[in-house]
């Protein structure tokens, strides 16, 4: 079964310049996985032994620290690569937060293949750039923001990560509803504030109307342009708290 030409992430992927013959190739030695809330895709430290496609739901990576504790490093959303390939040994965790699909391919496969495709190595390359220009500006985010723009930032990023393949255009005025894949306190530890001040910020979001509360992870973005506006610039009654 041909399962890469039914794939929804198809045309984002690091698969997407690849023609049908080449697809039909990756295919043989691809194959799908699902994974629960909880389960784990790669284990931080273990041999490389796959590389996967995010095709459906999100994940997390994580590291730990020296005294044991949990360390968000970032999350995956469809589209995007995992794992280390031409690399020996993992070097995070990936874990499913949602109900996800992933393409899940054997490493040392994987890498024979690249080596014989340039186009995929081309575009390996420039998803090794994006992570690391995006890594840049969650060092921005977290080094320079206060809270109120490093929440807003992460719903915005969110919106934009989570938004259909068709693209979701979205209008001033028009809410755009999401379900935030991570809890408060998951949300205060990626960002490196307390729950306590996430808890305050998603307060004084809704009472100005930028956004509304739906449920415990369920949100809706009521002002998307004044809530970038917050996140480039902070409100005068805002505080430096953690």
């Amino acid at each position: 079964m041909i399962f890469c030409q039914a794939c929804s992430v198809r045309n984002r992927a690091i698969c997407a310049d690849l023609d049908d013959d080449e697809i039909a190739l990756l295919n043989d030695i691809g194959r799908p996985m699902h994974l629960d809330p909880g389960e784990h895709l790669l284990w931080e430290g273990e041999d490389a032994v796959l590389v996967a496609n995010v095709v459906d739901g999100v994940m997390k990576l994580s590291t730990q620290t020296a005294d044991g504790k949990e360390q968000i490093l970032g999350l995956a959303y469809p589209s995007d690569f995992l794992g280390r390939p031409f690399g020996e040994t993992t070097p995070y965790s990936v874990e499913a937060l949602t109900r996800t699909q992933v393409c899940v391919l054997p490493r040392a496969e994987f890498e024979r293949f690249a080596r014989g495709h340039p186009r995929l190595e081309h575009k390996l390359l420039e998803r090794t750039l994006t992570e690391l220009d995006r890594t840049r500006r969650w060092m921005l985010l977290l080094g320079r923001m206060n809270a109120e723009q490093k929440l807003a930032s992460f719903l915005l990023e969110t919106a934009e990560r989570l938004a259909p393949p068709a693209g979701d255009v979205v209008i001033e005025g028009t809410p755009r509803e999401l379900v935030l894949p991570l809890s408060r306190q998951q949300i205060a530890d990626i960002l490196g504030l307390t729950i306590e001040t996430v808890s305050r910020q998603f307060t004084k979001m809704k009472n100005e109307g930028l956004i509304e509360v739906l449920g415990r992870r369920e949100i809706a973005i009521l002002r998307p342009e004044a809530l970038k506006d917050r996140a480039a610039h902070p409100s005068p009654t805002s505080r430096r708290d953690t």
